[in-house]
């Protein structure tokens, strides 16, 4: 056994001593983590440094997550009493947590920083069964318009007897989200990471292990300056179908790049660009 498998299990071990929120049902159907950084600069969406900075890329970090954690929670509010929603925050680095608890107090935590991003998945699925949710999704943290549409879908396809899988492809070649039935290690061996044969390496495992698996339409992540344009335009140009609104997103574009310049700040941020931004997210 691997160091890093080793660490997912004793993780497992302990994992719900503490840090699970009882204000919130523990039981819903569908737990859904956000594979989520902590906004650290220099550690945090570093693909987009330059042309942005790195306190900037930091910030940005954050109101993507403030978004993506608002759509759990919209999703949540629409779901079917038998598709039921719960959210979670799979977190790294260790001893980040005080990050998430000051900026997002009703979210769960779970800790997932191992050296395999794989192990990182698989730990936040194995977490989210071990604390009854008979479905498991992890979602990144690079989708802030992500329609919240796909997220009841993917909790009431996972609602439906027999084991599945729900797949939601990216169009970088990985995947924005990954629901399961079961924790089957086998989706998370032998793939390239961070590649774009991440999506049909995936598609590939689910085949050898006869696992049936809905494929969601595909959308994006913000990950590089085109995908930054791509989202300021889809903000501020009206696109079409309307995107979630990703208010934490659009309050930061609009105050740094209105133009969507970026790399070319409108106004100094006084104190940071982050003060600005709505607050507020909860699951």
């Amino acid at each position: 056994m691997d160091a890093s498998r080793a660490g997912r299990q004793t993780h497992s071990a302990g994992a719900a001593s503490g840090i699970v929120d009882r204000r919130r049902n523990p039981t819903a159907s569908c737990g859904i983590a956000v594979m989520a950084k902590a906004s650290l600069p220099g550690r945090a969406k570093t693909r987009l440094v330059p042309p942005l900075d790195y306190d900037d890329a930091a910030a940005l970090n954050t109101a993507f997550l403030h978004d993506v954690f608002d759509n759990i929670l919209l999703a949540a509010s629409r779901a079917a009493p038998d598709a039921s929603i719960a959210g979670y925050a799979a977190y790294g680095p260790p001893g980040s947590e005080d990050f998430f608890r000051s900026r997002f107090p009703t979210v769960d935590l779970i800790e997932a920083w191992f050296s395999d991003f794989g192990d990182c998945l698989l730990h936040a699925i194995e977490q989210m069964f071990a604390r009854g949710h008979k479905a498991a999704v992890v979602l990144n943290a690079d989708s802030p318009t992500l329609p919240t549409a796909l997220l009841n879908e993917t909790a009431a396809v996972l609602a439906r007897p027999g084991d599945r899988a729900v797949l939601g492809p990216s169009s970088d070649g990985g995947y924005y989200l990954l629901g399961l039935k079961a924790a089957h290690r086998r989706l998370f061996e032998d793939i390239a990471w961070i590649t774009e044969r991440v999506g049909e390496q995936t598609r590939e495992r689910a085949r050898e292990i006869g696992l049936e698996l809905r494929v969601l339409p595909e959308w994006y992540d913000v990950d590089d300056v085109a995908s930054l344009r791509r989202l300021h335009a889809e903000i501020f140009d009206g696109a079409t179908p309307r995107p979630q609104r990703a208010r934490h997103s659009a309050a930061l574009l609009s105050a740094l790049w209105p133009d969507g310049v970026f790399g070319r700040r409108a106004k100094s941020r006084s104190p940071t660009a982050e003060a600005r931004m709505p607050t507020g997210a909860a699951i």
